[in-house]
């Protein structure tokens, strides 16, 4: 008797700050070519954002998207053009939950927001890359007052994908431990911010996975957790985002090349594919 037919499982395995620094487009090149990453989000303000764009060039397979930056990283624009967002030295504020909490409140910022946005679509739009995803710098992308401006000036530039932030409590909670305040808390943010997003998204006609894997593991996505991972990955079209890097998160860099990953992926028949295959 023939066995069973394998629920079809595919993942997307992506790799967040591409252009942030040189360390980090050295890791995302090599965790593509060597390994199992399929794409990489680029901060189009960084220092490395040109080097990285010459990078994805050079190769062809990986998806690179726009990873929207509002908090902890360089605005587009300068101060006076966004005023209230980015202090003199185009530095966007730091500490994401506040700022979070201001661009819901203050209704003044939403011009800057709106412009600064458009600013940093305009900058992926200018590399003459094809625009795989969009998501955000520490997923600011879901927040209620950010999602609808991004799918507003995204329509424009062709926006067909966007990550939809929900990874799965219950399940990581059996393929990791500790930082449990961390996990809990944003576990729960996550899940209210997807469960709002995703009936925009199904109006706007932008695709999604269904589950994303990384978030609860904030730097963490190391070998041990793939592995535990890999075999219980839910049918269906899932992410996982990481932040490769030869320094700060080698461990990650490490877990993405690692030939017990790529042997476990082959023997559980998971394909790896782009937001674009969706």
């Amino acid at each position: 008797m023939a066995s069973p037919e394998r629920p079809r499982r595919r993942l997307i395995v992506n790799a967040d700050d591409f252009g942030r620094s040189a360390a980090i487009n050295e890791a995302v090149v090599r965790a593509h070519r060597e390994g199992i990453l399929t794409t990489a989000s680029l901060m189009v303000n960084e220092p490395h954002a040109a080097e990285a764009v010459a990078l994805a060039r050079a190769c062809p397979a990986l998806g690179v998207g726009l990873h929207l930056t509002l908090v902890a990283g360089r605005a587009a624009l300068p101060a006076a053009e966004s005023p209230g967002l980015a202090d003199p030295a185009g530095q966007l504020p730091a500490d994401a939950v506040r700022a979070g909490w201001r661009f819901f409140f203050r209704r003044e910022l939403r011009a800057a927001l709106r412009r600064e946005i458009a600013a940093q679509f305009d900058a992926f739009a200018r590399t003459g890359l094809p625009l795989d995803h969009v998501n955000g710098h520490l997923n600011v992308h879901l927040h209620p007052t950010v999602l609808p401006l991004v799918l507003e000036i995204g329509r424009r530039h062709g926006l067909r994908a966007l990550r939809l932030t929900r990874d799965p409590f219950w399940l990581n909670t059996r393929l990791a431990g500790g930082a449990w305040a961390y996990r809990v808390r944003h576990a729960g943010v996550f899940t209210l911010l997807s469960a709002a997003a995703r009936p925009r998204l199904r109006r706007a006609g932008v695709r999604h996975t269904a589950r994303v894997f990384g978030l609860l593991q904030n730097g963490r996505v190391d070998e041990a957790y793939l592995m535990r991972l890999l075999p219980r990955l839910p049918a269906g079209d899932s992410e996982l985002y990481a932040h490769p890097s030869l320094t700060d998160f080698r461990v990650e860099f490490e877990a993405l090349v690692s030939p017990r990953v790529r042997a476990l992926i082959a023997a559980e028949g998971i394909q790896l594919i782009r937001y674009a295959d969706l």
